[in-house]
């Protein structure tokens, strides 16, 4: 599998936090802190524009992150980075545990049935509280299977480009 170029989206800025440039940061990571861990991060404006940044630090509170970018000294300077997202570079994330997956590398797999029926391609995964759904589409339809393994999600082999699942071609 090629990592080169992919990036992860983990974060992003919510707003100023305070009068002294300190930023709120809503985080996708486990724990929420372990943003600070992947640097450089690469921020991506509102607009498109984009930056590498290094040096940035922070720590948990309650359900959102607080922390220091080295070139935000002030509230304005905080509040106009809102909305930016932050991402990484893939090859930055450790390996996932054995059964476990970034979310990224599984789009784009062809999806097919324990029978070989092809069912699509991974468009996306998202999660309902409950479980994760893969979304597998194909020029015809969509299917929403949930990814709960080995019930559902029986395999997957990224050397073949192929997640292997128990589901019903007609469902």
């Amino acid at each position: 599998m090629n990592d080169q170029g992919r990036r992860i989206l983990l974060g992003r800025v919510l707003g100023a936090f305070g009068l002294r440039g300190e930023l709120k940061f809503e985080s996708w990571t486990e724990p929420r802190a372990a943003l600070f861990g992947y640097q450089p991060w690469i921020m991506v404006d509102p607009q498109g524009g984009e930056r590498a940044v290094r040096g940035a630090r922070g720590r948990e509170s309650g359900k959102h992150v607080i922390g220091h970018l080295p070139d935000v000294t002030d509230r304005d300077a905080a509040e106009a980075l809102r909305g930016t997202e932050i991402y990484v570079p893939r090859e930055t994330l450790p390996p996932p545990k054995p059964g476990e997956y970034y979310w990224v590398d599984l789009e784009g797999l062809r999806v097919v049935n324990t029978e070989g029926v092809e069912l699509g391609k991974v468009s996306h995964l998202f999660s309902t509280g409950a479980n994760d759904v893969l979304v597998a589409r194909d020029d015809e339809r969509e299917r929403m299977i949930p990814f709960v393994q080995p019930q559902y999600v029986t395999g997957v082999d990224f050397e073949a480009g192929v997640v292997t699942v128990d589901w019903d071609p007609e469902f």
